[in-house]
């Protein structure tokens, strides 16, 4: 297996489908059928799979995995996690437009320049996506994954730029914190999470 440099998880093995070896996969592309255009995904401990047919059913779809021949064979698959590097996902292009690993990792600078940490992860509880940094001397802090709080993201160069005021992390003239950020409207400030990878264009991918 080659060394799989920044891991993106594509899709989970279900329960086993008839007794010819298929296996029920979710997976977690926006175009399910395309979970086969990447060519082999990875399970964490090194095996590597191949699928060789895809068909929708529902909320998940049925796969035809090489080497897998029987029931038994695929029900040993039941909760393995498959994974690609991030090199065989397309592009996000789209203006505003970032996938979760590419922003995991970057140093954090505030509105004056000043490097005050990195993202540690990224999170969605339902009111939109957000932002948990590890601050120097803050600990971890969560902030709305927004163009005021977030006015810069410079993947090349490793680093954003967060607004304390619109990030929620200064206190205002009576000592209290300024609230959280609302999450705004579609279209008006929100920057949006490719996290959930498209097929490559030539391989009937939604770009």
């Amino acid at each position: 297996m080659p060394k799989l440099h920044s891991p993106i998880l594509m899709a989970v093995i279900g329960a086993p489908h008839g007794i010819s070896g298929e296996v029920r996969v979710k997976p977690f592309t926006a175009e399910p059928l395309a979970l086969s255009s990447y060519g082999p995904l990875f399970a964490a401990d090194g095996r590597s799979f191949e699928i060789i047919a895809v068909r929708p059913q529902g909320a998940v779809v049925i796969a035809r995995l090489k080497g897998v021949a029987d029931r038994s064979a695929a029900a040993a698959l039941t909760g393995t996690e498959l994974f690609v590097d991030r090199a065989a996902l397309p592009p996000a292009t789209e203006e505003g437009e970032f996938y979760h690993a590419d922003l995991v990792g970057l140093e954090v600078r505030d509105d004056t320049g000043t490097a005050v940490g990195a993202v540690t992860a990224v999170q969605n509880y339902g009111g939109g996506d957000i932002l948990e940094l590890a601050l120097q001397g803050r600990g971890s802090v969560l902030v709305p994954f927004t163009s005021a709080a977030v006015p810069e993201i410079d993947i090349a160069a490793g680093l954003i730029r967060i607004d304390p005021l619109a990030a929620g992390l200064l206190e205002d003239e009576r000592g209290d914190e300024v609230p959280e950020e609302r999450p705004e409207p579609a279209g008006r400030g929100r920057r949006r999470l490719a996290g959930r990878p498209r097929g490559p264009r030539d391989t009937g991918g939604n770009r």
